[in-house]
Parts: C-alpha cells; sequence; structure tokens
C-alpha cells in the first residue's frame, strides 16, 4: 500500500493546489460529471483497496485503521479534509463512500460544484436566501447562479496533527454573503475513527458480535477570527456535513421523528414535491429512496428531528447511521431554501437527498444519495467559536443480525422497511 508522510503530504497540497489554480475550468456544457451513470437491479461494488488506489493516483490520502487493520477509512486534506471512503473489513471490504472517478479522471474543474464524492464532507449553510453563501447580491435564485463558495469546493486543508487513528485539519478563510457581510472565519475539522466500545456505547448496543463496523467521529469547529460579531440581521453561518453514498434499488433512507413536534413532519419543496411513491410518511418514521433515479430532497425541523437518521441497503445487509450532537437548548438554524425569505431562521436540522436528473433528458451529477446534518446559526463575537459533532457507522450483517439493531435505533423492523414502497 502506498504509505504518504506528512512531508510529502504538505508538499502534495502546495502542488496539487498550483495545478488546480492554474487549470482552465471546462464549459459547464460538458460536465465530466454529469455522466449517464445507470443504477441498475444488480450493482457490482468496489473495494476499499481499488477506491484507495484510485485516489492516491489523484490527490494525497490521509488513511487512519485502527490496531486490527479492519476499521479504515480515507481522508483527502486537498478536499477540506473529507472522508472519501471507509471499509469495515480492510482492503477487501466493500468501499463505502460514493467517489466520482470521471471527474478526478478528467483532471479539470467545473464552474458549479466540483462533486468529487465523499461520505462525509465539510460544508457550510446557508444555500439559499438574503444570506446565502452560495449566489452572489442581487442574484436569481436558480441553478445558473448557484456556484458552491471555492473554500468548501476546492480548496485544501493545512494538516495540524495525524496520527493511526487520528486526523486534525484547519483553515482560515473569508466569505461575504448575498448580503454583502465579510465573515473572517477558522475552521478546525477532527476526524477519529472510533473503538468497538466507543461504538457500542454510541449505539447503545451489548455486541458487535456477527457485525462488521467501522465508525468515526468528525468534530468540527467555526470561530471568528474577524472584528465584527456575527449577528442575525446581517446573516449567520451553519456548518453543514453532507454524506455521499452509493445508490440502489435496494437502499431505503430512514429518518425516525419526534411525533409530537410542531410544524409538517417534513418539507419536500426544496426541488419540487417528491412523488408519493418516492417519499412515505407513517407514524414516527419517514421512508425515502436512496435509489439514485429521482432527484429530491427532504428536511427535517428542529422540533421533528431526532439525533440520528440512517439507511439500510437490502441487497448488500448494510446499515448505515449518522448520529450528531444535538443542542440542549431551543436553536435556531439557518434557512436554505432558494427563496428571499420570511423566516431565515426556521430551517432544517437534518436532510436527505436522493440524485437524478435536473430536468427530463438531462444526467445526473452522479448517482448518489446523501444524509446530511447541520449546526445551528452560529451567531458568534468576535473570537467567539462554535462547533458540530456527527458520527458515521457502517454496520454490516445477516438479517438475523441486523434486524434487532435496525428495530431498536431506528424503531422499524426489516421487513417494514423491504415494503415500505409496496
Amino acid at each position: 500500500m502506498k504509505t504518504i508522510s506528512i512531508t510529502s503530504l504538505i508538499l502534495g497540497l502546495s502542488m496539487v493546489l498550483g495545478v488546480l489554480s492554474c487549470r482552465p475550468k471546462a464549459n459547464s456544457k460538458d460536465r465530466p460529471t454529469e455522466k449517464d451513470n445507470k443504477v441498475t437491479d444488480s450493482i457490482d461494488y468496489r473495494t476499499f483497496k481499488d477506491d484507495l488506489s484510485f485516489l492516491q493516483a489523484y490527490t494525497p490520502i490521509v488513511e487512519l485503521s485502527d490496531r486490527s487493520g479492519k476499521s479504515r477509512i480515507a481522508l483527502a486534506p486537498n478536499l477540506q479534509g473529507r472522508v472519501m471512503t471507509s471499509s469495515a473489513s480492510g482492503e477487501t471490504g466493500m468501499s463505502y463512500g460514493w467517489i466520482n472517478r470521471e471527474l478526478f479522471e478528467s483532471r479539470d474543474t467545473l464552474d458549479h460544484i466540483n462533486a468529487f464524492g465523499g461520505e462525509e464532507r465539510f460544508w457550510m449553510g446557508p444555500e439559499g436566501g438574503q444570506y446565502s453563501i452560495f449566489f452572489a447580491k442581487g442574484a436569481d435564485f436558480n441553478l445558473d447562479n448557484w456556484f458552491t463558495p471555492r473554500l468548501i469546493d476546492l480548496e485544501p486543508f493545512a494538516i495540524k496533527t495525524v496520527s493511526k487513528s487520528k486526523a486534525v485539519f484547519e483553515k482560515a478563510a473569508s466569505l461575504t454573503n448575498y448580503s454583502g457581510f465579510q465573515f473572517h472565519l477558522g475552521i478546525e475539522r477532527e476526524v477519529a475513527l472510533l473503538t468497538d466500545d466507543d461504538i457500542r456505547k454510541e449505539l447503545d448496543l451489548d455486541s458487535l458480535e456477527g457485525l462488521s463496523t467501522v465508525a468515526y467521529r468528525t468534530t468540527n469547529t467555526l470561530t471568528n477570527i474577524g472584528k465584527q460579531d456575527w449577528k442575525k440581521e446581517t446573516g449567520l453561518l451553519s456548518i453543514w456535513l453532507l454524506g455521499m453514498f452509493n445508490p440502489s434499488p435496494n437502499t431505503t433512507i430512514i429518518i425516525p421523528y419526534n411525533s409530537a413536534g410542531e410544524g409538517p413532519v417534513v418539507n419536500d419543496m426544496y426541488f419540487g414535491k417528491v412523488p408519493e411513491d418516492r417519499l412515505v410518511i407513517k407514524e414516527n418514521v419517514v421512508f425515502f429512496k436512496g435509489d439514485g433515479r429521482h432527484r429530491g430532497k427532504i428536511g427535517l425541523s428542529p422540533s421533528r428531528a431526532k439525533n440520528i437518521i440512517g439507511s439500510y441497503d437490502a441487497e448488500r445487509g448494510l446499515l448505515t447511521l449518522v448520529k450528531y450532537r444535538q443542542p440542549d437548548h431551543d436553536a435556531e438554524y439557518v434557512n436554505s431554501m432558494w427563496e428571499i425569505q420570511e423566516r431565515p431562521y426556521d430551517g432544517d436540522v437534518v436532510n436527505a437527498y436522493n440524485d437524478g436528473a435536473p430536468k427530463p433528458g438531462e444526467k445526473p451529477l452522479g448517482p448518489f444519495y446523501e444524509l446530511e446534518t447541520s449546526s445551528p446559526a452560529l451567531a458568534l463575537k468576535a473570537g467567539e467559536s462554535g462547533g458540530h459533532t456527527q458520527m458515521t457507522f457502517h454496520v454490516e450483517g445477516d438479517t438475523t443480525v441486523l434486524g434487532p439493531i435496525l428495530e431498536r435505533i431506528l424503531g422499524v423492523g426489516v421487513e417494514e422497511v423491504k415494503g415500505a414502497f409496496e
């Protein structure tokens, strides 16, 4: 296996950044990311070794592993320290993260977004509205005017420290929102593998026998390093973590919710209302297809959301869970709807996205599906910091072992998940 020293990584960061800055941007009409990757009824999944070798040919990689070598994750410093992929069974285990091989192979960059993939990437909100960081001041809220800030798309994060099971990245930058307010911010991102004891504790499991597991925690911190306080009336930022995973016809996104919460259970209007055959709301749980065949997004408010969401791939016997630290108080969340908003701090705390064609006849970005969580809106005074912590778990096993775990953690049985859209 290719091993990269810290010195080599730092040199690699500088070299790759220089290459990126000198490349001509691709015409948006010829986007290499929008390949017609059809999702079939039988999917061949790559191994961790396959994806790791591929990634190392294009970008420096920091690899973390446990003592056994079975739990492994691959991190990309040049891509904001994102978790590109992971494995619960070492090199020969399934690779869980979706990776956009075509975009890497093109050695090019695009205008609106560079969807390199990765099962947990660092982003910030809000995406839409008068305090958006994705739209220029005065621009109409449509896809032609939507641009991912370079900070969370192409710019590398510096390596602060790294060990066998943990890496810390950092970045200082500035951003200007739709209303013209400029943020000066420091970012720190820590990625740490979780031990078996950590997994049992976080998921409240007595045993991991009969299971293959890998899990990691990311601790993400924003610091106001400017002289001006961040205030609601000029716009606030949030930490937004998004995981891109491989879709399949047998993957169902599962989001438990508080039935006693106020307001609609789900916001499904981000990209037009989600069809009824793709979104099912039952008592205490939401089912959403993760097949990569139809573009749609849903979100749950802090009144409805619990601290965990997940997906289940019945073909692979794979349960993926994303758990985050909820604040103890009544927090406000930025609103990312693509419109001037009456309530800019009435946003969602958890989201799920299923990729597909933006318009009939067009090609998808992936396809992939996403599980997402956000921090509250961060009203930070000069010098203050705020953060967001998230954990991702992959649990493989047969139905007899996974079934009780699925029911205990997400409140639904395997058969109910399989029959959700029948």
